[in-house]
């Protein structure tokens, strides 16, 4: 069990982390979740004191970690981590990455850390790479490595640093994967991430930061889909919509394009599916909308249910009453329709800012 009583860090006036109190049980499945800057990672490095807190206490085990003089290798011994940038040794092999904490901390023989270490090779399907070194393997496989020799020091706590946040996307669901394994094994487990599926997937608590403190405590379910408090829930909120406003024909869409990009990724949504949405986005607001108007009004509001996989495009536009079906680019219009399971269109009488609604349902990887 790990507790902290009103834990406070700070560097010189900056405060980091300020009046902490929480307590992981042993089993705890615990992702931490919230914006840059609210103090995830220094909140899980003060577990292993590799932060020491300006104030508060830390408890592991019932020790307490922060007294005068405590050992702190003690509790290490406990304690495995997985650090973003993966810390492997350059100039070793990946089998002998793995061994050598085993020889030189744990005292095994050589026979005993090279059985072991095959062994946890199997478990994140490395075997293959056991001679190899660092530099021969891709990021997701380094992670791996990183993650078999915390495991060989039979810890039992893992704390995981954004595990995946220094890997291109399609090596995320790898190490993704080999975590979600580790979650059946009965280890404590902390998980600092910004992938939102991975964290509702894995956890039975999710701690959500903000303003330099633990904002929201609850199950993935209370914490993903009924947020109490008003930060979780825009930050939430804001995951699983994309918002963008066009008041100039000069408005830059390269730039556009990006945000779409950024947004696929933190919600997974499958390149095929991203490259449907930006294909929509231009087809109906660039080349249908944007055509009609000299001085344009457009909200767009893209909405992904993860849940449903589905992906609705809602787009509001100034100007005279509009259909896009009404359009005279009709190879336009017929793009939408052949990515679309559905299009409706409304006029808003009632709406100041705007004076027509289009809602597309495109279609998913399966039509």
């Amino acid at each position: 069990m790990i507790r902290f009583e009103n834990v406070t860090k700070a560097f010189g006036d900056e405060v980091i982390v300020k009046d902490l109190n929480v307590t992981i049980n042993d089993g705890d499945i615990i992702s931490i979740i919230g914006p840059s800057g609210a103090g995830k990672s220094t909140f899980m490095r003060m577990i292993n004191l590799l932060e020491v807190p300006t104030e508060g206490k830390i408890f592991v085990d019932g020790e307490e970690v922060t007294a005068k003089g405590y050992d702190i290798a003690v509790a290490r011994k406990k304690i495995g981590m997985v650090f973003q940038d993966f810390h492997l040794f350059k100039h070793l092999t990946v089998i002998e990455n793995i061994m050598r904490p085993q020889i030189d901390i744990m005292n095994k023989t050589l026979s005993e850390a090279y059985k072991e270490s095959v062994r946890l090779l199997d478990i994140v399907s490395l075997r293959e790479k056991a001679y190899s070194y660092p530099r021969e393997l891709s990021g997701g496989q380094k992670q791996r490595v990183a993650i078999a020799r915390a495991l060989a020091m039979d810890p039992k706590i893992i704390l995981f640093d954004e595990p995946t946040s220094a890997l291109d996307p399609n090596m995320v669901e790898e190490v993704e994967v080999v975590i979600d394994e580790l979650s059946h094994m009965g280890k404590t487990m902390v998980v600092v991430t910004h992938e939102m599926e991975f964290a509702k997937k894995i956890s039975n608590r999710v701690l959500y930061m903000d303003e330099h403190t633990i904002y929201e405590d609850g199950t993935p379910e209370e914490i993903f889909e009924h947020p109490k408090k008003a930060k979780t829930r825009t930050f939430i909120h804001n995951l699983r919509l994309l918002t963008i406003n066009i008041d100039s024909k000069d408005k830059d869409f390269w730039e556009i394009g990006a945000e779409i990009n950024r947004y696929a990724i933190k919600n997974h949504i499958s390149p095929k599916v991203k490259t449907r949405l930006t294909l929509v986005f231009d087809e109906l607001v660039r080349e249908i909308i944007l055509s009609r108007l000299d001085e344009p009004r457009v909200n767009v509001v893209v909405e992904y249910s993860r849940k449903s996989d589905t992906l609705k495009m809602t787009v509001r536009y100034n100007g005279d009453k509009f259909d896009p079906k009404d359009t005279e680019n009709g190879l336009s219009y017929y793009v939408l329709e052949s990515a679309s399971k559905s299009i409706s269109y409304v006029e808003l009488s009632n709406d100041e800012n705007y004076v027509n609604r289009v809602e597309l349902i495109l279609k998913n990887d399966d039509v």
